[in-house]
């Protein structure tokens, strides 16, 4: 699995001009999912970014989590995360996993958090999405369950 995160003051989703979800101070999790990903990748991936201590404390050190804070997190499916440029000058997707294998994963994944009291909020799997985002700092990062150290 591979996760785009960014820390956000605000952000939401919509398809086809209907929110579909939303959140205020929190976090926005672009995550993209590959054939060789499972559910315990996808436990340990949402563990880690809920205790990711992304958010400033009293002295300005980067060292609150968004559980810390009282933050949310907006998940949104995005398989382009595993897109493949470097022949051509078309991306190629076939390291994505298909539906039926990302779906179940993606959704252990926003389980995972939710298991932690993290208010959650979606994006809706498969759709033509369109993001909006105020990103704090700006705080990005990219996790990535392949590279993780055991």
């Amino acid at each position: 699995m591979r996760a785009v995160l960014q820390r956000v003051s605000r952000a939401k989703v919509a398809v086809e001009g209907e929110v579909v979800g939303e959140i205020g101070h929190g976090l926005l999790v672009l995550l993209g999912v590959t054939h060789a990903d499972t559910p315990e990748q996808a436990r340990w991936l949402a563990d880690k970014i809920s205790q990711l201590r992304v958010f400033e404390d009293d002295q300005g050190k980067m060292n609150r989590s968004v559980i810390d804070v009282g933050g949310s997190i907006l998940v949104v499916s995005q398989f382009t995360l595993f897109g493949d440029c470097s022949k051509g000058r078309r991306p190629s997707f076939v390291t994505a996993a298909p539906p039926e294998l990302a779906i179940p994963l993606y959704e252990s994944f926003i389980d995972a958090v939710k298991a932690q009291g993290i208010p959650t909020a979606t994006g809706r799997f498969g759709a033509m999405m369109q993001v909006e985002l105020v990103n704090e700092g700006p705080v990005t990062l990219i996790l990535d369950t392949a590279a993780r150290s055991h």
